[in-house]
C-alpha cells in the first residue's frame, strides 16, 4: 500500500512513518515538503492509495488547494492532518473533496482508526465537528423549524432520518445532496453522523441496522 504525506516539519513525517506502520498492510510512505511537489509525486504515483496533506505549508492556499488536488487526482482519496482546528476549515476541505479532517492534537489511535475508516472505503469527520454541527444546522437558512435538532430515540435527527432512507434507496451523497438541496459536504456529515450513531462502517450495514430497528418505512414525512 502507498501513502503519500506532504507535510512541510520533517519530524511530524517521521512521528506520521511509525503510525503508518501500524496499518494492517505494509505501507510504503512518500513524502514532499511542500504542497507543489506533493502534486509531482501524485503525478508520478496514479497508483496512490491515500494521500495525506497538511492545510498550512509552503505552496498550499489552505482549503483551495485540496480542491486543486481532489480535482487533478479525483481517485486518490485525500486525508487533511492539520494542526488547524477551526470549524470552518473543517467544513470546507470536506466540501472540496477530502474524505477525512484529523487534528494533528490527535492520538496515533484516533489517527489509525481515520485511516482504516478512509481505506476502507468510508468517511472520517472530526468528533469536534459532529457536536458542533447541530449549530451550523440551527444557523442554516433550509432549517427554521428547531424541532429537525430534536433526535429521535436513537439518537438520530430528523435530518439524518431523511438522508438515511435516501441512502437505503441506493442513492449517492451527491444524488442526496440535489434531492435535499444541501452541499454534498454537508451531507457526508450526516451521513457520517448517521454512521457514528447506529455505530457501523459503511451504507450497507446503516441499513441493515436502520432496517432492524424499525426507522425505516415507518414514516411518511422527511
Amino acid at each position: 500500500m502507498k501513502i503519500l504525506l506532504v507535510d512541510d516539519h520533517a519530524l511530524f513525517r517521521d512521528g506520521m512513518r511509525h503510525v503508518l506502520q501500524r496499518l494492517p498492510e505494509e505501507v510504503e510512505m512518500l513524502e514532499a515538503g511542500n504542497f507543489p511537489d506533493g502534486l509531482k509525486v501524485a503525478a508520478q504515483h496514479p497508483e496512490l492509495d491515500l494521500a495525506l496533506l497538511d492545510l498550512n505549508m509552503p505552496g498550499s492556499e489552505g482549503p483551495i488547494s485540496i480542491r486543486f488536488f481532489h480535482r487533478h487526482y479525483p481517485h486518490i482519496p485525500v486525508v487533511v492532518v492539520s494542526g488547524e482546528e477551526s470549524r470552518g476549515y473543517m467544513e470546507k476541505v470536506m466540501n472540496y473533496g477530502a474524505m477525512g479532517f484529523v487534528c494533528k492534537s490527535s492520538t496515533a489511535a484516533v489517527m489509525l482508526s481515520a485511516l482504516n475508516l478512509v481505506l476502507s472505503g468510508g468517511v472520517y469527520i472530526p468528533p469536534e465537528m459532529l457536536r458542533q454541527h447541530s449549530v451550523i444546522i440551527e444557523e442554516a437558512p433550509e432549517v427554521i423549524d428547531r424541532r429537525s435538532l430534536r433526535t429521535n430515540e436513537y439518537g438520530l435527527t430528523s435530518r439524518q432520518m431523511e438522508v438515511l432512507r435516501y441512502m437505503a434507496a441506493g442513492m449517492s451523497n451527491k444524488e442526496i445532496a440535489d434531492a435535499v438541496h444541501l452541499a454534498e459536504g454537508t451531507v457526508k456529515i450526516h451521513v457520517a453522523a448517521v454512521y457514528q450513531t447506529l455505530r457501523v462502517s459503511n451504507r450497507m450495514e446503516a441499513v441493515r441496522a436502520a432496517e432492524k430497528l424499525g426507522l425505516l418505512g415507518t414514516s411518511t414525512h422527511g
